[in-house]
């Protein structure tokens, strides 16, 4: 994850023109969006204090590796500067002081048995457990029935191995393309939290090799949480499924969310979702 505050502040600055600033544009520009000098013009720090933090080297010096100076205020500037939203916000603290962070190599621990029996007595709701690497490591029987996790091996069970490099993803997911981008843009955050993650950049090489799709949208640099929203499924029993969907924090295990999928009460998705719990059934009884 080399290089990835300075990639980052590139993506960003690129996107704003020059005139929605304030700033005059003459004539043509070699690169768009605003140059290093505007940004740190805007911002109110010196043009070198800028490019040392663009290129990682921090404020302080060579010595002051990977931007570990920087401060809060000039963050905060940066980011009016380059109107990032709340999310990426938060990402650009994450990246600028990777220092300040755990490294976030061990194995995320287990689901605990709480946790577990909640999954299961959510019998109308399909629902699992994701760690930060978007690894599924529980769900309940309608997950299963939905999505189809027994039976599979634990590389398959992570999601963005699954967008990116099943063909069957493309068939599951009418809305393929904004469901990859929303993969990627979460995956990054994650990313920018734990910067130390062996087994996170190893997933991240993978895909960029693997996966034409998914290396032209991490170059995009996009940062969002996948907290909430809809996803439609395809389902090849049940049929179109429209399933709005929350993440809940397990609190005891901060990296794990609860990913709860709740069709409206006596919708076509509800009624079934209630035929493939039974259907389910009759399979495994």
């Amino acid at each position: 994850m080399d290089g990835e505050l300075g990639d980052f502040l590139r993506s960003r600055r690129a996107r704003i023109r020059p005139e929605e600033v304030g700033l005059p544009c003459y004539g043509r520009r070699r690169v768009p969006g605003l140059r290093r000098e505007e940004v740190a013009q805007l911002a109110g720090v010196s043009v070198d204090y800028y490019v040392r933090l663009e290129q990682g080297r921090g404020p302080g010096g060579p010595s002051r590796t990977k931007a570990g100076g920087v401060s809060d205020a000039v963050l905060d500037a940066i980011a009016r500067v380059l109107r990032l939203d709340a999310a990426e916000r938060e990402y650009l603290r994450a990246v600028a002081r990777p220092h300040r962070r755990g490294a976030g190599g061990p194995a995320v621990p287990g689901v605990r048995p709480g946790v577990r029996l909640i999954l299961d007595g959510m019998d109308r709701n399909p629902a699992y457990v994701l760690d930060h690497r978007m690894n599924v490591l529980a769900w309940n029987a309608l997950a299963d029935a939905v999505l189809g996790f027994d039976g599979t091996g634990v590389e398959d069970r992570n999601l963005p191995r699954r967008t990116f490099l099943d063909p069957a993803a493309r068939d599951l997911y009418p809305d393929w393309a904004a469901i990859a981008e929303q993969t990627v843009a979460h995956l990054r955050l994650q990313a920018g939290h734990h910067p130390g993650d062996a087994a996170l950049g190893q997933l991240v090489g993978e895909l960029t090799r693997a996966s034409a799709d998914f290396r032209r949208l991490w170059a995009d640099h996009l940062v969002k949480p996948c907290d909430h929203g809809v996803k439609r499924l395809r389902h090849p029993v049940a049929g179109l499924l429209t399933l709005p969907y929350e993440t809940l924090t397990v609190p005891s295990a901060p990296d794990q969310t609860i990913v709860a999928y709740a069709p409206e009460p006596g919708s076509e998705t509800a009624e079934r979702l209630a035929l493939l719990a039974s259907w389910a059934t009759s399979r495994t009884g």
